[in-house]
């Protein structure tokens, strides 16, 4: 469908344009084939210089559209940071909710250690138990042997006393002996 009246103007404005103008995309410059929303066609009448009546140049454009520029669209961006923000706290909460589940294993682990270890300490508890009653069963035996080292060691001193008594006996018997 072929443009006419301001959307002619607009499009052979644009054509002619310098590089630097035709980068920015101008509000009027959309086809007229398809309609814009409502909230899209309010801004681009706010934003679209207004032209005193139809320009016969054909490609000249005054000093006004040059210089302003255009507006963005604050709900687009608006909607833009949303998105990305809610990405961003959505990959905060991840990390956030990875770490717990982390540390969440890491207690099950931990806790079953310590069951683990609760059961050694049982078993080692039992054991010493059972180690201290054949200790004081066997303690009158020991006390037994003590008595006896004792009475071995008292009759090792009489062994000593009397081998050293026996030999100044000889001693005193050679000596008379000679003479």
């Amino acid at each position: 469908m072929a443009a006419t009246g301001d959307d002619a103007a607009a499009m052979d404005s644009i054509s002619t344009a310098p590089l630097a103008h035709s980068a920015a995309p101008t509000p009027a410059s959309g086809a007229s084939d398809q309609p814009e929303a409502p909230e899209d066609s309010e801004e681009s009448l706010a934003a679209a210089p207004k032209r005193p009546g139809t320009n016969s140049d054909g490609g000249v454009e005054t000093a006004e559209e040059a210089v302003e520029p255009v507006e963005p669209d604050i709900n687009e961006l608006c909607t833009d940071m949303f998105e990305k923000m809610a990405v961003f706290l959505q990959g905060e909460l991840t990390g956030t909710c990875e770490d717990y589940r982390l540390l969440e294993n890491m207690n099950k682990l931990t806790s079953l250690k310590y069951m683990e270890m609760k059961d050694i300490c049982i078993n080692i508890s039992r054991n010493l138990q059972d180690l201290n009653n054949k200790y004081a069963s066997l303690q009158p035996y020991l006390d037994q042997i003590n008595q006896i080292e004792e009475q071995v060691s008292s009759l090792e001193q009489a062994a000593y006393k009397l081998d050293a008594y026996s030999k100044k006996l000889e001693a005193r018997f050679k000596k008379l002996e000679k003479r």
